[in-house]
């Protein structure tokens, strides 16, 4: 049976894990920007303008998502228990 506290552990290492693939996709988004976008822009033909708005909206979206289903359970968890 999974107790309280093994779920507040496995929010806590989600956060985490989460927050330090969010760091590395942000590290190789700002070093290896050129090369990404020439990829992208000849597998979906988008511009480069369009492409910076996905990227960021990417990291926002990815950000808003850890912070909803893993950080905040976490932390009410952390309060509550």
């Amino acid at each position: 049976m999974t107790t309280f506290e093994t779920i507040r552990a496995v929010l806590g290492w989600c956060t985490v894990l989460n927050f330090g693939l969010l760091l590395v996709a942000g590290v190789v988004l700002m070093l290896g920007r050129e090369p990404i976008k020439r990829i992208h822009k000849r597998l979906y033909g988008q511009s480069e303008t369009d492409l910076d708005a996905a990227y960021f909206s990417f990291l926002a979206n990815y950000k808003m998502l850890i912070i909803v289903f893993n950080l905040t359970p976490y932390l009410a968890m952390r309060i509550v228990g």
